[in-house]
């Protein structure tokens, strides 16, 4: 029997099972193919494989070098998917088509993403649950209009909703785009985020935090840098964009120019963090809330709500905004904090699977967590008053 692993289609999402060896599969589903790593290769993997068979695909691979196929051509690593295994590379067929994003429009407008690294390791079980409670909650109780909210979950039947990195891309153009004064825009991230060391000197601790995509192991995370550029840079005066980013070192991962810096009574001051690169809007206002430190990892836990699983930066949120619709800025990142406080008193569990098989040492991980809040200019936080 031919040894396989778990995988996703990077499109439609569809499960599959992917040969150790494969590089490239092709979906049952959607028939679409999706690049993926070879499980001996990748160091996120798990799966080792024996020294017998290690020693028998060497051997085949030494026949194969020296015998022609049926079909002029010479064995390779082929191509996996419905129907077996092919003995010649096959050119993988154009991608699917994405369908076009509703045209952006209308007063508010979110974007959330919710990306649970299906068949993984590493999965979150918490993240979709995330995303489905912050939409009901700007729906239902702010009344964003349903067609102005795009989420993106791994459980989403159109490709053009999978949290890829691509789609992902899409989707943070689309929140800023064509956006007005008035405009109240809301990015909302539930996932793996991690830091990969800053090269163009930009930093203060010498790392730019990332967001994972499903897809990252392939196409990579998505730094700071860009992030900033796509939702921050463009803002327009009386235009006002919230990041609400529940995932590991996430404090300044929106790269905005003054972190607040709060003690535990509740004292904060503004630390400027301005590089030599432009940070900031073109006159509008960024704020974002997030999980942790840029040295901490954040949770997903059962700890808040019985047995489903939630992220501890979402859940607080919402219930925060819940228990206290009018509210300052200050007051929510004080009832967060506090909220995660008595959760960890309680038993909380902080859960970070890639913060074990990234490298520790080098992103000094911190097995607490604080939620931070960041902006693009420096404000009153007890007596600004937070709106969605």
């Amino acid at each position: 029997m031919m040894a396989t692993r778990r995988g996703r289609c990077s499109y439609c999402g569809a499960q599959l099972m992917v040969p150790l060896e494969a590089q490239t599969i092709r979906c049952t589903v959607c028939q679409a193919v999706t690049r993926v790593q070879s499980s001996y290769d990748h160091p996120l993997s798990q799966t080792l494989d024996s020294i017998n068979n290690r020693a028998s695909r060497l051997k085949a691979g030494l026949v194969n070098m020296v015998s022609p196929t049926m079909t002029g051509g010479y064995a390779g690593a082929g191509t996996y998917g419905y129907g077996g295994h092919n003995n010649y590379v096959q050119q993988p067929p154009p991608r699917p088509a994405l369908m076009p994003l509703p045209r952006a429009q209308g007063r508010k407008r979110a974007v959330l993403c919710g990306v649970s690294y299906f068949g993984k390791s590493y999965k979150v079980k918490g993240s979709i649950n995330d995303v489905n409670c912050m939409k009901y909650f700007l729906v239902e109780r702010l009344g964003f209009p349903i067609e102005s909210v795009l989420m993106l979950t791994e459980n989403e039947p159109n490709p053009s909703m999978i949290p890829t990195k691509e789609n992902i891309r899409r989707a943070l153009r689309w929140l800023v785009q064509g956006c007005q004064p008035g405009d109240s825009l809301l990015f909302h991230f539930s996932g793996h985020g991690s830091r990969q060391k800053d090269y163009n000197n930009d930093e203060v601790d010498g790392f730019d935090e990332t967001l994972c995509p499903v897809d990252f192991e392939t196409e990579g995370m998505i730094i700071d840098d860009e992030i900033n550029r796509t939702i921050v840079n463009p803002l327009p005066p009386g235009v006002t964009l919230h990041a609400i980013i529940d995932s590991c070192y996430s404090a300044t991962v929106l790269d905005l120019p003054f972190v607040c810096k709060m003690n535990r009574e509740g004292y904060y001051m503004w630390e400027d963090q301005t590089s030599s690169s432009f940070k900031g809007t073109r006159g509008g206002l960024a704020v974002c809330f997030s999980a942790c430190e840029d040295d901490q990892i954040s949770a997903d836990t059962t700890a808040f709500a019985g047995n489903t699983s939630t992220g501890a930066l979402t859940f607080s949120f919402l219930q925060a905004m819940q228990n206290e619709p009018v509210v300052t800025y200050g007051r929510l990142l004080n009832s967060m904090r506090q909220a995660i406080r008595r959760a960890k008193a309680g038993g909380l569990r902080l859960s970070g699977p890639i913060a074990s098989i990234l490298n520790k040492t080098l992103f000094n991980t911190e097995l607490s967590q604080e939620p931070q809040l960041s902006s693009s200019e420096q404000f009153d936080i007890y007596s600004k008053q937070f709106v969605l």
